[in-house]
């Protein structure tokens, strides 16, 4: 019989984290694409994520910054080469940068070679700009392979983009800070007039979801990893709905306000280790079988 995890074990004092990560997409995803014969090329769609560079990102880091917070940035190897002073100045500033693979590419359209070699650029480049070389990965759309755990293992990598608990946990000896789809502002607010958009959420309705999540989190001891993209939270009502988060979170007695590296590094030094362990196994497809009348497949 599988038995539940137990409850993790937060720095003394503490009974939940926090975490405010950022995802600079900004023109990536929109270059990936556009390498599809026949891709449309104009310009609506350009210009709304070129506002994440132009503003949104130092509205992000301004708000954060007056409650004292330090984020974690993550970055497509494209917009750190094309916007070389980004890293830098995210640094300077004291927040972390993380990898983001190279064009925001997706694991379903990219092959093991292909993700390995977008994963060493991206390490060379963070590298010549910063001086160092980054210490986590967060994967583009949330997806991960086999292959891409052990190449992320292997370059000594921590990485926060699956879904397995709401605590830090290991995947194949690979520290998992997790995420979650319910607290990206993607999910709620992402709209480029595109087939198949939908309505966004209004602001209100996101923080009330938001707020009741840390509350339950902070009840069970785990932790609120919160995504919000350059170009789409940079937006003035959504910079002032997370102003609201932020003010309860920070006055919460008990709560770990972290860089996900800072969490992963406590992960990995602390009692935690080796407890929460997890396999990076895909079981094979299921062979049609018969029951009763039925067909399970």
């Amino acid at each position: 019989m599988v038995q539940p995890w137990p409850r993790y074990q937060w720095p003394d004092g503490k009974q939940a984290a926090f975490c405010f990560t950022v995802d600079v997409d900004a023109t990536a995803p929109y270059l990936w694409v556009q390498r599809a014969p026949g891709a449309a090329r104009t310009l609506g769609q350009l210009e709304q994520r070129h506002f994440g560079q132009r503003l949104g990102v130092w509205r992000i880091m301004d708000l954060i910054e007056r409650f004292g917070i330090k984020g974690s940035f993550f970055v497509p190897g494209t917009i750190a080469e094309e916007h070389p002073n980004l890293l830098p100045a995210i640094l300077q500033r004291g927040h972390e940068v993380g990898l983001h693979g190279w064009f925001h590419e997706l694991v379903a359209e990219s092959s093991d070679a292909e993700f390995t070699a977008a994963l060493e650029a991206s390490v060379e480049l963070f590298r010549r700009q910063t001086g160092a070389a980054p210490k986590g990965f967060r994967s583009p759309a949330w997806e991960m392979t086999p292959h891409m755990v052990r190449e992320v293992r292997r370059l000594g990598l921590w990485d926060s983009s699956l879904m397995g608990a709401d605590h830090p946990y290991e995947i194949e000896g690979l520290v998992e800070v997790p995420v979650q789809w319910a607290i990206d502002d993607a999910i709620l607010y992402k709209y480029s007039g595109l087939p198949g958009d939908r309505t966004p959420a209004t602001p209100g309705v996101v923080l009330e979801s938001w707020r009741e999540e840390w509350e339950g989190q902070h009840q069970y001891g785990g932790m609120l990893m919160l995504t919000v993209h350059d170009w789409i939270s940079g937006r003035v009502q959504r910079l002032r709905m997370l102003e609201k988060l932020l003010a309860q979170v920070t006055a919460t007695p008990g709560a770990w306000v972290a860089k996900v590296g800072e969490v992963a590094a406590w992960h990995a030094a602390s009692a935690n280790a080796g407890r929460f362990l997890a396999e990076a196994r895909i079981p094979e497809p299921v062979e049609p079988r018969r029951f009763g009348r039925g067909l399970v497949g």
